[in-house]
């Protein structure tokens, strides 16, 4: 939200009598130069004339929206005959949620896999420094399919010898939806946001697991690594999140292989809550170290461990 879109719609009169031209072009999730969500323009067109009308439109909110499909009104010049239409091909718009400053904090850290420059005895899957020709011995788990077809020869894959570390974000979309509380998502989302591109730029591999609807994709999460795409598909999941659950957020971990060993995690909710103290007590047994971060403190209970987001956002902080 804030950052700006320029559209453009052309015209052209291919007859050879003069029209009056209406255009209005619906923007929702946007604001237009006139303050709606919606951008209109007129024009009179000579024959075989062409008009363009540009407008600058500000996103208002998070979210995937579609832009393009514009209503043209065109008549005489008198106004005695008017004919509308729908013109133009609908495009998606992403807008991913604010990025802003966040405070330090501390992270739950596991190094499992050694420093830089170490020769570690487990190799992880999740930092592939590139490919090479298969060596005789090697496990056969590691050899690279794709590369391997591409080549017309056994290949396998090369691990970046790095401090890996890696951080699993999760959002509990559950208290969310059942408080209503819509402006504390959006603010969460934000702080999920902005702590997922702060890790990825000190160089950790990130990943992100929700349990909320996805609005046109079924994917409900970026699993952990560290490449050019992966900020970009972890923002689109976020722009792309709903405040309605689909499932406990414990079930939705369980599901898949979204924990791998070595894995630390940040779990942002509404509330620190009883069904937020089952789903820390599961990733406690699994021996995944967790932090809690929380929208809001619940009514009666004590916030004991959790961080709230109004701590981690500083533009918050000096509003």
């Amino acid at each position: 939200p804030g950052e700006r879109l320029a559209l453009t719609v052309e015209v052209a009169n291919r007859s050879f009598l003069p029209v009056a031209l209406r255009v209005a072009a619906p923007a929702d999730g946007f604001i237009g130069p006139s303050g709606e969500s919606e951008a209109n323009g007129e024009a009179g067109l000579l024959w075989y004339q062409t008009v363009a009308f540009h407008w600058t439109l500000t996103a208002s909110q998070r979210g995937v929206f579609r832009l393009g499909n514009h209503r043209c009104t065109a008549g005489d010049l008198f106004g005695f005959f008017a004919a509308t239409r729908t013109a133009g091909d609908a495009r998606e718009i992403i807008v991913y949620p604010r990025v802003v400053p966040t405070a330090r904090f501390p992270l739950p850290r596991r190094d499992f896999f050694g420093m830089p420059g170490a020769e570690s005895p487990i190799r992880d899957p999740v930092y592939i420094l590139g490919t090479r020709e298969y060596q005789p011995g090697r496990p056969a788990k590691h050899i690279h399919w794709k590369a391997t077809a591409r080549h017309h020869r056994l290949q396998e894959k090369l691990f970046e010898p790095t401090e890996q570390e890696k951080i699993l974000l999760a959002v509990d979309v559950e208290g969310f939806a059942r408080h209503g509380a819509v402006r504390e998502f959006e603010r969460t989302l934000e702080a999920v946001a902005s702590v997922a591109v702060r890790l990825d730029r000190e160089g950790c591999a990130v990943g992100l697991i929700v349990n909320g609807v996805v609005e046109g994709r079924g994917e409900f999460a970026v699993p952990i690594g560290r490449h050019p795409q992966q900020l970009p598909a972890l923002l689109e999941l976020l722009a792309r999140l709903g405040i309605k659950a689909t499932v406990p957020l414990g079930e939705a971990l369980r599901a898949g292989n979204h924990l791998p060993w070595g894995v630390s995690c940040v779990c942002f909710a509404c509330e620190n809550d009883a069904r937020t103290a089952s789903v820390l007590n599961d990733l406690g047994r699994r021996r995944v170290p967790a932090i809690l971060v929380v929208a809001r403190q619940a009514s009666g209970s004590a916030q004991a461990g959790a961080r709230l987001v109004d701590e981690i956002l500083l533009e918050e902080r000096g509003r």
